[in-house]
């Protein structure tokens, strides 16, 4: 630790998910904070999230890049010697390893908390960043820790489930479908489940926001918007009836932070909906803890969108996260 009255932290996260999870977590940290600087890419969400932080933008780098993040190892080498932290935190995804690469060799501690999408073991950065001497693991699954991966509790566990409330009569009137921003992952398949079964249970005036990312939503006679501002999400999300989301983290927790229960419907690989089938894993652990409903685009049915529809959720402090 350096000598100054505060430590300084360098924060390292891809969008997203991952950078939404880092920018909860910031508070919960033992030993605290203390001076921050972030490292991530120019998207409106880091914007808005990270509004009045001292940042150093940085270019896209998509899950599984590893050519993307030896790239950027100059470019964080030199944030790291202009920062001189006293530590770096990540949640991922590739973009941590380039920063962990540079602190270390600085003799920085580095701590990477593995991203709450990940249930059952840890994702390829992870496991990099495990082979990098100094740099300290951490899940937020109990079921998988172990004498390298200490459990330091999820971003989930500020939420829980409440009493039901009831639907309105004559049909929903808002409904917000968000199926993320990332590209070359398009979701149709889901998209035109939804188009099918939502008038069930609409209201005929009813208003349905459809964010749709990078998925064409051609021919499906809806007023698609591949993107929102994170704001404006923020607001619908809040006032709607019903939120129905693929299962990213993100997605889940602009839920949640509404008290809404999500309709979660995961992309799946095998369809070329994503890299892997974590999605699958979230929507599981958020259904079996009540805090959403997960339906395959097959399975959705008038029972379960009702079912999405009645559920609530109350938010309460997380436990401290403890770095060694």
């Amino acid at each position: 630790m350096s000598e100054r009255a505060k430590p300084r932290t360098l924060f390292v996260a891809s969008t997203g998910g991952h950078l939404d999870e880092l920018v909860r977590l910031r508070a919960r940290l033992e030993p605290a904070a203390g001076e921050a600087h972030w490292a991530t890419a120019d998207t409106e969400q880091s914007r808005e999230l990270l509004a009045g932080e001292s940042v150093s933008w940085m270019p896209i780098v998509p899950s599984k890049d590893l050519a993307g993040a030896i790239a950027c190892l100059p470019r964080a080498a030199r944030i790291v010697a202009a920062v001189r932290p006293d530590r770096v935190v990540s949640t991922g995804a590739a973009l941590a390893l380039p920063f962990f690469a540079a602190a270390r060799v600085r003799m920085v501690p580095c701590h990477y908390v593995e991203s709450a999408a990940r249930s059952a073991g840890s994702s390829l950065t992870g496991r990099l960043s495990g082979r990098l001497p100094g740099v300290r693991l951490y899940t937020q699954y109990s079921g998988w820790a172990d004498a390298r991966w200490r459990w330091v509790g999820s971003v989930f566990d500020g939420f829980e489930p409440v009493q039901p409330v009831a639907v309105p009569e004559g049909g929903l009137r808002r409904v917000v479908v968000t199926l993320g921003t990332q590209g070359g992952f398009p979701f149709r398949r889901g998209l035109e489940a939804l188009v099918r079964r939502l008038p069930a249970i609409c209201a005929p005036e009813a208003e349905i926001l459809w964010q749709t990312g990078g998925t064409d939503a051609s021919g499906l006679g809806i007023a698609a918007r591949p993107t929102v501002p994170p704001r404006a999400l923020q607001e619908a999300v809040r006032s709607a009836d019903l939120v129905i989301a693929h299962a990213g983290v993100g997605s889940a927790l602009l839920a949640l932070d509404a008290g809404r229960t999500p309709l979660l419907v995961p992309r799946r690989r095998a369809y070329g909906e994503h890299t892997d089938d974590h999605q699958v894993l979230i929507a599981e652990m958020l259904a079996n803890r009540g805090l959403a409903v997960h339906a395959t685009p097959e399975d959705i049915t008038v029972d379960v969108l009702l079912q999405a529809a009645a559920g609530r959720v109350s938010s309460r402090a997380g436990a401290p996260v403890q770095l060694n």
